[in-house]
């Protein structure tokens, strides 16, 4: 029996997908770059935003409420979606698929799809560059250092980053459109 054609495209996106998680993930041998990436997704775990979200008022005060208010919401929406599709969808983790991937830290749950992270540093990085465009030098190479590290430490595919940046770029317009 023949594979039906949409079965051959996903085992080629598949073995791209290895391919460039294996070729992003041997940066992961060299020290100084697992923990640069490290860092980085840890404060993707979300201390950075939190306090971000508390910096937003106490510099703004009254005009700093509505936008924080508003990245609380939608990170509060985007916690709870991420979660619902974590637990429905239950796609392995890169480097517990894949032997030759090594994670570069530890995960905070099994699954990989979509990046949380990524969702997260999208929704709160669009939200506040509209409140605020001058944050835009700072918080959008922030937001794909951390996308970027979640395949580089071996903890997601290409696609669950992508997938978990629109994801978050859809949450931070439809806040905005209802704020």
């Amino acid at each position: 029996m023949l594979a039906r054609p949409e079965s051959r495209f996903f085992t080629r996106v598949d073995a791209f997908e290895f391919r460039l998680c294996e070729r992003l993930n041997r940066g992961c041998r060299r020290d100084s770059v697992r923990e640069a990436f490290g860092v980085v997704s840890r404060l993707g775990d979300g201390i950075f935003w939190y306090l971000l979200l508390l910096a937003i008022p106490l510099r703004y005060g009254e005009a700093g409420i509505r936008p924080a208010a508003s990245m609380a919401a939608a990170g509060a929406f985007g916690w709870m979606l991420y979660k619902v599709l974590k637990s429905r969808l239950v796609r392995e983790r890169p480097y517990i698929t894949f032997a030759r991937i090594r994670p570069g830290t530890r995960p905070l749950d099994r699954y990989s799809f979509p990046s949380g992270h990524t969702l997260h540093a999208v929704c709160f990085t669009w939200l506040a560059v509209a409140y605020f465009p001058w944050l835009g030098w700072v918080l959008i190479p922030f937001a794909a250092l951390i996308a970027a590290s979640r395949v580089v430490l071996g903890l997601h595919y290409p696609s669950d980053v992508i997938a978990g940046g629109l994801l978050g770029a859809a949450i931070a317009l439809g806040t905005l459109a209802l704020t």
